[in-house]
């Protein structure tokens, strides 16, 4: 590959990681074609894009980029698809899904979500358990109307109650 040509893909790399909030490293190797198929029908159904990096190309992205990528410099050997996401847990339940009918690919190289970097195949489960900004502010607002239709139930049974007496004393 020529140095221009490197150059293109790492700057299209670099804006497709600015795109998205989180993304996971993982390990394809000995996936077939089918497999593959299956796996990015997956992701795009669960709004996750997947793309197969050169190693070397995405350590120049994460270098240049303004966050600290350190951790996860261990994690690019071999054969690694980066799956990108807006949601923090969608690429871990895509993967944890297919991992049901294969237990083996894809494995979970590493993953950084939130800030946070997860590194290993068994932090897996952690990342799927992470709920969504989205999830945590239905769950906020949740909280918040419990009480207050607490006391509006309240109200409308007392209602409901001092209605019927005052209709009960009105017919004797």
């Amino acid at each position: 590959m020529k140095k221009e040509d490197k150059a293109l893909v790492i700057e299209k790399i670099a804006n497709t990681l600015k795109e998205y909030s989180c993304f996971y490293l993982t390990d394809t190797t000995g996936m077939n074609a089918e497999r593959t198929s299956e796996l990015r029908r997956a992701c795009f159904k669960a709004d996750v894009k997947m793309v197969v990096v050169k190693n070397t190309l995405l350590h120049k992205v994460l270098e240049a980029a303004d966050v600290d990528y350190s951790e996860l410099y261990p994690a690019l050997k071999g054969t690694t698809a980066l799956m990108l996401s807006n949601t923090g847990n969608a690429p871990a339940k895509t993967i944890k899904a297919f991992l049901k009918k294969d237990d083996t690919v894809p494995a979970l190289k590493a993953a950084y979500v939130e800030e946070t970097v997860y590194v290993g195949a068994d932090q897996l489960d952690t990342l799927a358990n992470i709920k969504s900004k989205n999830e945590l502010i239905a769950d906020v607002v949740a909280l918040l109307q419990s009480p207050a239709k607490n006391v509006i139930s309240a109200l409308q049974s007392s209602g409901n109650k001092l209605h019927g007496i005052l209709e009960t004393l009105s017919n004797k």
